[in-house]
């Protein structure tokens, strides 16, 4: 008896109980799980309350078999430890959350095909209801358009946000400019991502409206470190006069780049201004503080979400990015 009691006390509630407690049918506690909009505010009330009371989960395999469908988005994600991959994949995960669904990640080392077919290969079995990308290649994006993968593919950033990212880059020029810099180096990132590119067409485009030659480019991985490596060449060109103020297309080459010019005896901004991009969460706290642009990626990370699902959403603008005055800037004296 006292088996058999305890055995009733352990099993878990079912869309039958749900359906009892809630006083409705066990269609009607389908449609609340899988968001039927038919039901009405009140019911789906009821029923969710009843769930809650009951402790009731809902079994996502079983819902499958009937609905096709997961509740879960698929995320390829690359270069992980960089500022700008790390924090969508975070914006991403919110976003999905606050849509009712759930994420699951697959990394791939993007500049290898294989690697990032099998990534798209693995989510598909995992039966995701769509894919978002995130800080993809140019050829990457490619290569995912041409797959058969039955669900909704994204980019993030999506094709408003690389507008975006584009206008960043003015604002990093512009800022130089009120300063009174005219002579503005640059240093990107790998050609073939999405945000490098953007980026770079945002800064020539800054610089063709000043009627300004870049006076010198260089590139790096977006690392830390791929900042410090350039460093002696930026000095060069800074102490030969050449050079007053150089736009860096992310945060963590800044870094690199401040520390390096540093270490060759220059001072920043008192020798020359550098601005990054992407306001990362420590750029506040560099030496001397970093001026950046901060996008908006949770807004990003929203659209992507919205896109891969379908829903109406995905048509609201995006917000525009923002100039973050700090210290690493200063007038030309």
């Amino acid at each position: 008896m006292g088996t058999a009691g305890s055995e009733r006390d352990v099993r878990r509630a079912g869309v039958r109980d749900v359906a009892a407690l809630a006083g409705v049918s066990t269609q009607t506690v389908s449609r609340v799980i899988n968001d039927h909009p038919s039901v009405r505010d009140e019911t789906r009330r009821r029923v969710q309350d009843a769930m809650l009371e009951l402790g009731y989960r809902v079994n996502n395999a079983a819902r499958t078999l009937g609905t096709r469908r997961t509740r879960t988005l698929g995320v390829i994600a690359s270069n992980a430890a960089l500022f700008g991959p790390s924090s969508a994949a975070v914006a991403l995960e919110a976003a999905a959350r606050a849509a009712g669904r759930w994420v699951t990640t697959a990394y791939a080392d993007a500049s290898d095909e294989s690697s990032t077919l099998a990534s798209l290969e693995h989510l598909l079995l995992q039966g995701v209801d769509g894919i978002v990308v995130v800080a993809p290649r140019v050829s990457t994006v490619a290569l995912l358009r041409k797959q058969d993968a039955g669900v909704r593919v994204a980019a993030l950033p999506s094709d408003s946000g690389v507008a975006m990212q584009a206008e960043g880059a003015r604002l990093a020029v512009e800022h130089l400019l009120a300063l009174g810099h005219r002579r503005i180096a640059r240093l990107g990132g790998p050609a073939d991502w999405l945000e490098e590119a953007a980026r770079s067409n945002g800064f020539d485009e800054a610089m063709r409206r000043a009627g300004l030659e870049t006076v010198a480019r260089w590139s790096g991985d977006w690392s830390a470190s791929s900042g410090a490596a350039v460093a002696p060449e930026v000095a060069e060109v800074v102490r030969s006069g050449a050079a007053t103020g150089v736009v860096v297309t992310n945060d963590q080459m800044a870094l690199g780049l401040v520390s390096g010019l540093v270490s060759s005896g220059l001072s920043v901004p008192q020798d020359v201004s550098i601005i990054g991009y992407d306001d990362n969460t420590d750029a506040a706290f560099y030496r001397p503080a970093l001026t950046t642009v901060r996008v908006d990626v949770e807004d990003e990370a929203r659209r992507c979400v919205a896109e891969v699902l379908g829903l109406d959403e995905v048509r609201a603008s995006v917000d525009p990015p923002r100039l973050v005055v700090r210290e690493s800037t200063a007038p030309l004296g």
